[in-house]
């Protein structure tokens, strides 16, 4: 069965990133966001003489199991300073976003992963969007925050997000559903009404033949899980 990528871009405080972890539950994959940015901070520090063994440990399967081995962030990341570009570093997440699409089905959480992979077939781009109202108290409980507080730090960081994704796509907007395969509100359909749709959505997008064999792939997982 042929591998799938979603991508999920997403205002703060909108639950995308939770949605992204219940895909993967689901379709028993992993999840890759700020584990990204960590190894390919990690890489742009090599001397010049390294590259060349770096973008050899890109290929294949070890990108998934150099990111895995990273810590996963448990808890909001808000960005509360200004964008500024850093091309070497964007330059090494794109390659590690390309290689995860070539060696395993998964889903990746921003760094313009939709604009990185968007002549790919196999991938489903989805944008998560919400009301304040629907992600000022997420933000205020996540981070002990108050309203005004919570307030400032979602302005800030979506305005930083999209000042990375309009430098990195040339111009693109974030916000354009155009950009995307889905655009979803999880205040008006829930967390778990947005993944049955992704999930309904990928399916079709990927053709009756991928969905049954995908079917009984699940199945089958299931199966081993339930036998644990």
């Amino acid at each position: 069965m042929e591998n799938f990528i979603i991508t999920i871009a997403r205002g703060f405080g909108t639950g995308g990133r939770e949605i992204g972890g219940i895909l993967a539950d689901r379709l028993h994959v992993h999840s890759y966001e700020h584990r990204i940015l960590t190894l390919a901070s990690q890489m742009s520090g090599y001397d010049e003489h390294m590259f060349e063994q770096i973008d050899e440990k890109l290929s294949g399967t070890l990108v998934g199991a150099r990111l895995l081995a990273l810590p996963k962030r448990l808890v909001a990341h808000p960005e509360m300073h200004r964008f500024t570009r850093d091309d070497r570093i964007y330059g090494y997440e794109s390659e590690i976003i390309r290689s995860l699409a070539e060696s395993e089905s998964c889903i990746i959480i921003g760094k313009c992963a939709d604009y990185v992979l968007k002549d790919k077939k196999n991938v489903l781009s989805v944008y998560i969007e919400a009301p304040r109202e629907y992600c000022r108290p997420r933000i205020m409980k996540k981070l002990n925050k108050s309203p005004e507080e919570a307030d400032e730090i979602i302005s800030k960081t979506d305005k930083y997000r999209a000042a990375y994704y309009k430098y990195y796509t040339h111009g693109n907007y974030w916000t354009n559903p155009v950009n995307y395969d889905l655009t979803l509100n999880p205040a008006r359909l829930g967390e778990e009404n947005c993944v049955d749709i992704i999930i309904y959505a990928l399916m079709k997008k990927m053709g009756p033949d991928w969905e049954k064999e995908f079917r009984e792939s699940l199945r089958e997982k299931e199966k081993e899980e339930a036998a644990k």
